[in-house]
């Protein structure tokens, strides 16, 4: 029977390398509000899934979060004793691993009747083949033939998800799907809603989306001191979503943490990464937020209304992951009397000995801390900023190359600056990393085929 009342979802984690310890009282306050409940985990960035791709490379039982046990050792019997239900995106590039490394976590935790449910299919590289994802078209126009394609990944909609919580998951795993999937999946189970119910799936998308990115609706990403103060950001708490069946929510967090909730720190997420405020496309809906609401019903309580839903569209968006060769940095430092003189003078070595070594790759050269982040490559602003000449400064050479031997090469050249460069050089480090390059596909919705699989523990 759909539920009658609302439901509240948690947030655990925003990013792969969130807190592992901020999802403790978000259980707390889900466990005592006697609503249905979930929490949720969203881990997963594109660079994130095409570093796990590289990753299970190298090693056919990895690609899935790396985080996972830490994550869930602290949460995962609380939430099995207040019946809250786990849906999180650690699968990754690999969603079947991750769903076994779930069943390991609970034995550890003596929890022998867990059930989890593995969605898939949005690997599209293991059903569909390279040739065919060469062929389709791009929003960089980049050209495909004859380039190694690591992974090919569809963001999948909430249907499979709320599809597996009606199989009686207690928690769900996927790889790639919409962020904001993993808030309507269960909505979507909760309440029944399916097309034609566009309003309430965009309202259900939306109040994913809020929650999505955890502490940055929460005053995290917000707080800007003297500007936009947020107090007690050491211990932020983690948002909760109260979702009433019609679609109206309110966005919390609970009681007793840091950070705040308020109609700005929700505003800004709201604009978060949403190229067009009256069509947000996802699998499931396309979200139009231009008439929504936000009212303050009391602190650290926001009610939202509004959101306005219409069919999706006839696509799916798909990440194509690249070879992209390799990256090479090395930085080196200067401080004291003259040490900005000293830096550039380092610098000036650096791109000369590139040019003269024969290597032609694209090369760029900062100085930190005087100017480097929104400068060009040929440091224009840095040489307009009128920095001190005494100072901190830091040098970082970095360039690319398909050649790991060039790259290699590259990221030498800071490392000789130690006896050969400008005087008082210290503190080098230099690396040489594999890339992956992605790119935004499309292909028609039929063409996905989402499986669900339902684990549960070994007898005995």
């Amino acid at each position: 029977m759909p539920a009658s009342g609302p439901v509240h979802i948690g947030c655990g984690a925003g990013f792969s390398g969130d807190r592992t310890d901020a999802s403790g009282p978000v259980v707390d306050a889900l466990a005592v509000s006697g609503r249905p409940s979930y929490l949720i985990f969203e881990t997963l960035a594109e660079r994130t899934l095409a570093l796990a791709q590289l990753d299970r490379r190298r090693d056919p039982a990895a690609g899935f979060t790396p985080y996972l046990a830490d994550f869930l050792r602290p949460v995962l019997r609380r939430c099995v004793e207040a019946k809250i239900r786990i849906v999180a995106n650690f699968g990754a590039a690999n969603p079947m691993a991750a769903g076994r490394c779930v069943l390991e976590v609970a034995a550890e935790l003596g929890l022998s009747d867990l059930r989890v449910a593995v969605v898939e299919g949005d690997d599209l590289l293991a059903t569909l083949g390279a040739d065919a994802i060469r062929r389709w078209p791009n929003d960089e126009r980049a050209e495909l033939a004859g380039r190694d394609i690591i992974a090919a990944n569809a963001y999948l909609g909430a249907q499979p998800i709320a599809a597996a919580l009606a199989r009686g998951a207690d928690v769900v795993v996927t790889g790639r799907c919409t962020d904001s999937a993993l808030v309507l999946g269960p909505l979507v189970h909760e309440f029944g809603w399916a097309p034609p119910d566009w309003d309430r799936l965009a309202a259900g998308t939306l109040a994913g989306h809020l929650i999505e990115c955890c502490a940055q609706v929460t005053g995290g990403y917000f707080a800007d001191p003297g500007r936009k103060d947020v107090p007690d950001l050491d211990r932020v708490g983690f948002p909760i979503v109260e979702v009433a069946r019609d679609g109206t929510m309110v966005v919390t967090k609970p009681s007793g943490t840091g950070g705040l909730v308020s109609e700005e720190t929700v505003t800004e997420q709201m604009l978060y990464e949403l190229h067009d405020p009256a069509a947000y496309l996802t699998p499931d809906v396309t979200m139009d937020i231009t008439g929504v609401r936000l009212v303050t019903e009391a602190p650290d309580r926001i009610l939202i209304q509004g959101a306005r839903g219409h069919p999706p569209p006839p696509t799916y968006k798909v990440t194509v992951s690249l070879d992209g060769g390799f990256l090479a940095e090395g930085e080196i430092s200067y401080a004291g009397p003259n040490a900005l003189a000293r830096a550039e003078l380092a610098a000036e070595v650096l791109l000369k000995r590139v040019k003269r070594l024969g290597i032609n790759h694209p090369i760029r050269c900062d100085i930190i801390g005087a100017v480097s982040v929104f400068d060009s490559d040929g440091g224009v602003r840095r040489r307009a900023s009128g920095a001190p000449v005494d100072g901190d400064y830091r040098v970082r050479l970095s360039g690319s190359s398909d050649d790991r031997t060039t790259a290699d090469r590259i990221a030498r050249e800071v490392l000789s600056l130690y006896p050969t460069g400008p005087a008082g050089g210290a503190g080098v480090r230099t690396s040489v990393t594999g890339r992956v390059r992605t790119v935004s596909a499309y292909v028609p919705a039929e063409a996905i085929r989402p499986r669900i699989s339902v684990l549960s523990a070994p007898a005995g």
